[in-house]
């Protein structure tokens, strides 16, 4: 998995932006990984959505995070724009050990659970 850092408060988060006028979530999604990461993506299925509030130049905001279950097909994260220091790639319990934000853990650890089920019966009757 991908996670972006920033060297001056030690976090890493998963990438996430907002919707750009006109743009729908998904599209936002695919642009502002492809931004953040470098990396061209595939969503496979939608996994939830976080909301919090921040702070920021004395501004309180309240925001809501759709997130996705994704799939690179290309790019790099040596490519990654200007908003973090540093875009990586990580194993699952290694991205869980040092992600910064519990609610932004709690998605991956559902899309973790979502790849590990076993894939339902086939329509064509099979354990009947």
């Amino acid at each position: 998995m991908v996670l972006c850092g920033r060297d001056q408060d030690g976090l890493w988060s998963l990438p996430k932006g907002a919707p750009q006028p006109g743009e729908d979530l998904a599209a936002a999604a695919l642009r502002e990984v492809a931004e953040e990461t470098g990396l061209r993506v595939v969503i496979e299925r939608e996994l939830g959505s976080i909301t919090y509030w921040f702070v920021a130049k004395g501004v309180r905001y309240h925001k809501t995070v759709h997130f996705y279950l994704m799939w690179a097909t290309g790019g790099s994260v040596e490519q990654h724009d200007w908003e973090f220091d540093r875009v990586q790639w990580f194993l699952a319990g290694e991205a869980l050990a040092v992600m910064t934000y519990p609610n932004e853990r709690a998605m991956v650890e559902k899309a973790l659970e979502l790849l590990a089920a076993p894939p339902p019966a086939a329509a064509s009757g099979e354990g009947l």
